[in-house]
């Protein structure tokens, strides 16, 4: 049985805009982060409080990513 790497929903220290949610969605499954920006976008359509909301729970909730340094 080969390794597998162990996916882990962090938020990364780069490639963030605001808390870095998207990026660490995109990272997780492994897509480009513009798609993930683009469906967060497209939630807020139907009313930003719900989206907003969604964003802010995923911020709290995902833990930050570890530096190097810190591993």
């Amino acid at each position: 049985m080969p390794n597998k790497k162990i996916k882990k929903l962090m938020l990364p220290k780069q490639d963030r805009k605001i808390a870095g949610v998207a990026a660490a969605i995109a990272n997780y499954f492994d897509i480009d982060v513009t798609l993930v920006r683009v469906a967060w976008v497209i939630l807020l359509i139907p009313g930003i409080f719900p989206a907003v909301i969604a964003y802010f729970i995923c911020w709290l909730i995902i833990p930050e990513e570890q530096s190097q340094s810190a591993k």
